[in-house]
């Protein structure tokens, strides 16, 4: 396993990513990415720490150090085990670095139990198994076809779809366009498959692609959003924006310009049910919705202690309307952290003598996380209210004596808080919901596990494939059956016409 200084060079590699009409030289140094490129190196020592590698890392079947998620579980306190090392690893960017490594190693910690479901690739599989424990590498991934013509055939965007256009001797070259690679450009794979129907239509099987690809390949070229860490850098100071200018995972469209993919990286080539069926059918949409609740948890820990300091500093924590507010975010902040837990101690059996996460608490993860993140925004709104605006515009206003005298009068907080001490607080909360770095935490969250029809739908999908439905309807008609027009059916409950008829018994 790298470690941080290791990752940081890793990333000096070539590769090619546009920012504002520039190609950047090196994203370990560049104003755009550096700080969110150290950020995750915090999390490569984190795994040589001695206080936090036992919480972090196992030991895999072949002897090597790796962390906990890398590893398929076999049993529950494994998968509690490696809860809690994402968890940990969470916790040092608070929650708001959701594609952390980990998070990819929710489908590379399935490929060797599930080796076999990738026919005529099964080594390769087992290969990327075993070389993503090894070496723990960052990899992002885009499963999404570009918001383009939705309402045409897929073969109608042929050109644009992701797509093999040749076959060589070693390997298949591909062309075509995937979103939204987040953190691509501080990663060192792009897993590239297909959530939506990898059939392009009219017998063309060449969209049906699953492969890894380096971030560093020629062809390949990163596309990505606006810096919200380089806007930070130049609008402020990290006092400004504690969370932009070091968290942001920057998004990006990723171009696959005749790109060769060697045999040994493609997990299906012209396989359409392999293409379509990788994400229910390989534990990936129990393993990532695991990794997904366990850092949404630690995250709402976060806003919790944000929201007591915050009405602490206002001298409204004791209202009445207020604590229900705080009550209500920490019932949110329960409920996730109950459903972690219970994917952990409720497994499903997997193949090989593995365990997976339980996927009908994953489905309550996926349909809540989305509802909940707006509701907690709004109440921060509510309750901390104008006090997220009425802060000076920088924190070199703190630094102006003739500005200071005013700032420590006028900006001061309850109980003897500073107002250093209390803008810093409303600037964090600012950042975490109010800025443009805030606006892309929701619209994450909101998307996190895709579109707001389709996460329900899986609900009801997964059901209905566990006989689940069926277990609910027969409950109902179990309660259907104790009566009919002529009363109860059973003796344990006397019907009235006969309570009535024994009433006209004793009479007579």
């Amino acid at each position: 396993m790298m470690n941080g200084k290791e990752y940081l060079e890793s990333l000096r590699d070539g590769r090619v990513v546009y920012l504002n009409g520039e190609q950047v030289d090196d994203v370990t140094t560049h104003p755009a990415y550096r700080n969110a490129a150290r950020s995750v190196a915090r999390l490569y020592d984190a795994l040589h720490d001695p206080e936090t590698a036992p919480t972090l890392t196992t030991e895999t079947e072949d002897g090597h150090r790796t962390f906990k998620f890398f590893k398929a579980s076999t049993s529950a306190k494994e998968l509690l085990e490696a809860r809690d090392a994402m968890a940990e690893w969470s916790k040092l960017s608070y929650g708001f670095m959701g594609r952390t490594p980990d998070y990819k190693a929710a489908f590379t910690g399935s490929l060797g139990p599930f080796a076999d479901f990738y026919e005529g690739f099964e080594d390769n599989a087992r290969r990327w198994y075993k070389k993503a424990q090894r070496e723990v590498p960052f990899c992002n991934h885009t499963i999404v076809n570009p918001q383009m013509d939705r309402d045409q055939p897929l073969h109608k965007n042929k050109d644009v779809f992701v797509r093999a256009v040749e076959e060589r001797d070693d390997g298949v070259v591909v062309s075509g366009v995937k979103m939204v690679g987040t953190s691509a450009a501080l990663t060192h794979y792009n897993f590239v498959a297909n959530y939506s129907p990898a059939d392009l239509g009219e017998g063309d099987k060449s969209h049906a692609l699953i492969f890894f690809v380096p971030m560093n390949a020629p062809g390949l070229k990163i596309i990505s959003r606006q810096s919200f860490e380089e806007m930070a850098t130049k609008n402020g100071t990290p006092f400004d924006y504690p969370l932009s200018s070091r968290f942001d995972e920057n998004d990006a469209v990723i171009v696959l310009d005749n790109v060769l993919i060697p045999w040994e990286d493609i997990l299906t080539y012209n396989n359409v049910d392999i293409a379509n069926g990788f994400r229910p059918k390989t534990g990936w949409l129990n393993r990532y919705t695991f990794q997904g609740c366990t850092r949404f948890a630690v995250k709402l820990d976060f806003m919790v202690g944000l929201l007591l300091k915050a009405t602490e500093m206002a001298g409204t924590s004791r209202f009445r309307g207020v604590q229900a507010n705080i009550g209500e975010v920490i019932s949110y902040r329960n409920m996730f952290w109950a459903i972690s837990t219970a994917m952990a101690s409720d497994p499903e059996e997997g193949p090989n003598g593995t365990v997976l996460p339980n996927s009908t608490y994953a489905t309550a993860y996926r349909t809540f996380a989305p509802t909940v993140w707006p509701k907690i925004k709004g109440i921060f709104e509510q309750v901390v209210a104008g006090g997220l605006i009425q802060l000076p515009s920088s924190s070199k206003d703190f630094l102006n004596p003739e500005i200071r005298q005013y700032l420590d009068q006028y900006y001061k907080g309850s109980g003897g808080v500073s107002a250093e001490e209390r803008v810093k607080v409303m600037k964090l909360i600012w950042d975490a919901i109010g800025t443009e770095f805030g606006g892309r935490h929701e619209l994450y969250e909101i998307n996190y596990a895709g579109n707001h029809e389709g996460i329900r739908l899986d609900a009801l999908k997964m059901a209905n494939t566990a006989g689940q439905t069926d277990q609910y309807k027969g409950f109902v008609d179990k309660a259907l059956s104790d009566y009919d027009l002529s009363g109860w059916t059973s003796d344990d409950w006397i019907n009235p016409e006969k309570e009535l008829q024994k009433a006209m018994s004793a009479l007579s």
